[in-house]
């Protein structure tokens, strides 16, 4: 399955798509909650989740005082610049 160009917003993706798109990151979706994904890099951990209206992403632990990074991206912005700024991490 192709990804449409890297410049084509999310919300112009099919579900399988961005599901794969997902994958292809290294992340696993959750068994139970199908909409949300983790991630696991050498340096951090990440919790994706598929909202209605945007893509959630929390990095586990990431701020100067241990807490929580969370952050969300509209899918109206393209598959890159989500990409870029997700996979970076925190």
């Amino acid at each position: 399955m192709s990804l449409p160009a890297i410049d084509t917003p999310l919300y112009n993706h099919p579900l399988p798509q961005i599901e794969q798109w997902l994958r292809d990151h290294g992340c696993q979706q959750d068994e139970q909650e199908l909409n949300t994904w983790y991630l696991e890099r050498p340096n951090w951990q990440a919790e994706i989740v598929l909202e209605i209206e945007e893509l959630a992403v929390r990095y586990h632990q990431a701020g100067a005082d241990g807490r929580d990074i969370v952050r969300s991206f509209k899918y109206s912005l393209s598959r890159g610049d989500v990409e870029a700024a997700v996979f970076d991490g925190p």
